[in-house]
């Protein structure tokens, strides 16, 4: 291999692009809070889905929310 050689090597994907719709309250809440922690609405949204994910508690149908 030549040092002077330029190696490209395939980029692994992790994320996807999704399309949601929500409400325009939410979009100017989301909009607020990225401006104030001088991160982008993509970070915020991708923080809150996670803690939501981690948090969540699925109450079956058949059980009796406690």
């Amino acid at each position: 291999m030549n040092s002077d050689e330029f190696i490209i090597t395939p980029r692994e994907d992790k994320t996807v692009t999704m399309s949601i719709r929500i409400e325009k309250v939410m979009q100017d809440q989301l909009d607020e809070l990225a401006r104030k922690s001088n991160r982008s609405r993509n970070e915020i949204i991708n923080m809150a889905l996670e803690y939501a994910l981690k948090n969540v508690k699925f109450i079956d149908s058949t059980d009796s929310p406690k």
